[in-house]
């Protein structure tokens, strides 16, 4: 009787796996297609796609893409499998947790200096140090001692927030100092950057599920596959870039006072600060419990991973067409993309219930959430790149990242109490609440930002941020 039991369980599981894999593909073929149409529609809708055809120009694109987009591949190929690789190795969820917050930490206490020392030791220097570090953080996923991978992990960190930094830096000092492009043309550079950026994001996680799953090499994979790649981006920055440093001194505390002085006075300033860290604390949130929540159903987690990334991509297209339209001000495209999210959010606190698990449901939820990141992050770039003076950019981003970490981490570190331990539905319980707040600010900064004229003009394609690997 009981072998009849397990057998009729195995069968059931088996059923139910070829389900879940079935909708999988099916999401991913119908995102493909529609994510290729919308991003047709939206290149149909920009009015500068014609800047920036110098043949000079070109040539130094080519130069800058072929290190920077190699390491941003490198780095996405890292993204999809990493909860995966911690419970492979037996660690406990709050264990990964703990890796996850160390990971977090280091790139925003470390990431607060990098900037600084690109501009006064070299920004060349520190992007070849970003090939070594990431390398060895990449080597380190070898090992199983938890203290091994605690360091790589801080390492992971470190080497993210000098991708984020120097290697952009280095363009732009390239571009205005050296070869006196105009200034309007970094944007173009940017934008192609973000496109191929998220292009490279969805093949990565492609190729990682090849890897590690297709060919049976486990989630390890993928970390031995990025090494190469880095090495390659160090050759290209080695040969081809020159070194440049800032000729001026920075003033780290001068700077630091003033960011935080124009964030406690400019209450626009202070209701965009308030809203990037409620919602990206819970992007960061997510990061961490997607794997966790969709691996019960046995998933292609590199496949779910490109699904993700080309909702991104979805929501980006449909920022461009809204507003390119110029029927919907920003703002309110920021609102929506909140409220997005945070209905993601009610579902997932539906579809986690431990009693009640809808795998499926979570995936779509998922999916949903993704495209209101979409949204969110060139509406979000826009704004600041209009509410923010440039003059202290720097420091008042550097700020809003305190908070975004800070509730991030101390959210994860509720999975160490009792209460969040038995199922992640409360964690998402928490970040309808951090979303709730967000959407009220939205409203409130909608309201006092609509004297600001600058945030009446076009939202171009060239102000929109572009996709970083927070995976």
């Amino acid at each position: 009787m009981n072998q009849i039991l397990h057998i009729t369980f195995l069968q059931n599981s088996s059923s139910d796996w070829i389900v879940n894999m079935f909708i999988i593909y099916i999401a991913f073929g119908i995102l493909l297609f529609f994510g290729g149409i919308l991003q047709f529609w939206a290149h149909k809708t920009r009015k500068d796609v014609s800047i920036g055809n110098n043949p000079q120009f070109l040539k130094f694109q080519r130069g800058y893409f072929a290190a920077y987009l190699m390491a941003m591949f490198a780095d996405w190929l890292q993204g999809p499998y990493l909860y995966k690789l911690y419970s492979y190795y037996g660690f406990t969820e709050e264990q990964i947790a703990t890796l996850y917050v160390f990971g977090f930490a280091s790139t925003v206490l470390l990431g607060t200096w990098t900037p600084i020392a690109a501009d006064q030791f070299g920004r060349k220097k520190l992007c070849l140090l970003f090939t070594v570090i990431y390398s060895m953080s990449c080597f380190l996923k070898l090992s199983t001692s938890y203290g091994v991978l605690l360091i790589g992990r801080i390492l992971g960190g470190i080497a993210t927030s000098v991708l984020f930094s120097a290697f952009e830096a280095w363009y732009v000092h390239e571009h205005m100092e050296i070869h006196d492009f105009p200034k309007e043309w970094i944007s173009v550079t940017f934008a192609k950057a973000s496109f191929w950026n998220g292009i490279m994001a969805v093949v990565a996680g492609l190729c990682t599920n090849i890897v590690s799953e297709w060919f049976g090499l486990g989630p390890v994979a993928p970390y031995m596959i990025a090494i190469p790649f880095l090495l390659f981006a160090g050759i290209i920055v080695a040969s081809h870039w020159n070194e440049n440093t800032s000729d001026h001194k920075i003033k780290f505390r001068k700077l630091c006072s003033e960011g935080l002085r124009h964030i406690v006075t400019k209450e626009t300033i202070f209701m965009i600060g308030a809203i990037e860290a409620l919602f990206e604390s819970v992007i960061y949130i997510v990061i961490f419990l997607w794997t966790p929540i969709l691996q019960t159903g046995d998933p292609s987690l590199g496949v779910v991973f490109s699904s993700f990334m080309i909702c991104i991509l979805i929501g980006q297209a449909i920022f461009q067409i809204l507003s390119a339209s110029k029927k919907i001000p920003v703002p309110l495209i920021l609102i929506a993309a909140i409220v997005i999210a945070f209905v993601s959010n009610l579902v997932l606190v539906y579809s986690t219930h431990p009693q009640n698990r809808h795998v499926n449901l979570s995936f779509i939820a998922f999916l949903i959430f993704e495209f209101g990141v979409g949204l969110y992050f060139p509406a979000m770039g826009f704004l600041r790149s209009h509410i923010i003076p440039d003059s202290h950019r720097w420091s008042i981003m550097n700020w809003f990242r305190v908070p975004i970490n800070l509730i991030a981490c101390a959210v994860l570190m509720l999975l160490h109490e009792d209460v969040f331990r038995h199922g992640n539905r409360m964690i998402f319980v928490v970040c309808c609440g951090l979303l709730f707040l967000a959407i009220l600010s939205g409203f409130r900064f909608n309201k006092i930002s609509k004297e600001e004229e600058s945030l009446n003009q076009e939202a171009a394609w060239l102000e929109t941020d572009h996709i970083h690997n927070i995976f």
